[in-house]
């Protein structure tokens, strides 16, 4: 009995310096040049460079920014994006945005895509949510993307469920051409380090608050 608690014991303490280890790393990976941590923690890496799909227990408790919409109707039946776009932006990030107007690195933004479901409730006619339909996250990372632009990375899960478990970072001419053209016709998109934040309330308000 007591060489096998023995046992027990040790393969326990075992798990648990393996664990401190595994953590250790992790923590590593999650932390800036100054060691402050970044949105990045909330993330998993393969060793190929892929990312794990996060768990919406995770990323629906992160702080909400808004919600853009390009629907079907709107747009000749053919839009290119026609679900609900809700987005969340990791707290970290989003604390250090609130006191500097800027997207720190380790950034991590979640897009979670929804159907148009109902076109009339008791509210009247519009456009309602339907059904989640996809999951997409874009990734600031000056070190793992050095040489896209302004160091974004953007990820698909798939715009149908089953959403896949893994994903490849997106080919930047795929998704920064939009950004580019935004930024084209409003260089205040260039000068908000790419992100389209006049479409997300929470953060112009969050900006206009530091010119008070």
């Amino acid at each position: 009995m007591k060489k096998k608690f023995a046992m027990t014991l040790t393969a326990g303490l075992a798990a648990i310096v393996g664990g401190l280890v595994l953590f250790q790393g992790s923590a590593k990976q999650a932390t800036a040049a100054d060691g402050a941590a970044t949105g990045l923690s909330f993330l998993t890496y393969t060793a190929d460079g892929k990312i794990v799909r996060p768990e919406p227990s995770v990323y629906r408790k992160w702080v909400y920014v808004g919600t853009p919409l390009t629907p079907n109707d709107m747009n000749d039946g053919e839009a290119s994006f026609p679900e609900f776009h809700a987005v969340y932006m990791d707290p970290i990030s989003y604390a250090a945005f609130e006191k500097t107007g800027k997207y720190p690195e380790g950034t991590v933004l979640i897009k979670e895509l929804s159907a148009v479901g109902s076109k009339e409730a008791s509210s009247g006619k519009g456009y309602f949510m339907g059904e989640f339909t996809g999951l997409e996250i874009t990734v600031k990372d000056s070190v793992r993307y050095k040489d896209e632009p302004g160091q974004w990375a953007y990820y698909s899960f798939g715009h149908k469920y089953p959403l896949k478990a893994e994903a490849s970072m997106n080919k930047a001419a795929s998704c920064n051409a939009c950004h580019e053209k935004t930024a084209a016709k409003n260089p205040q998109n260039l000068s908000q380090d790419w992100v389209f934040e006049q479409y997300y309330p929470v953060l112009s308000a969050a900006r206009a608050a530091l010119k008070k």
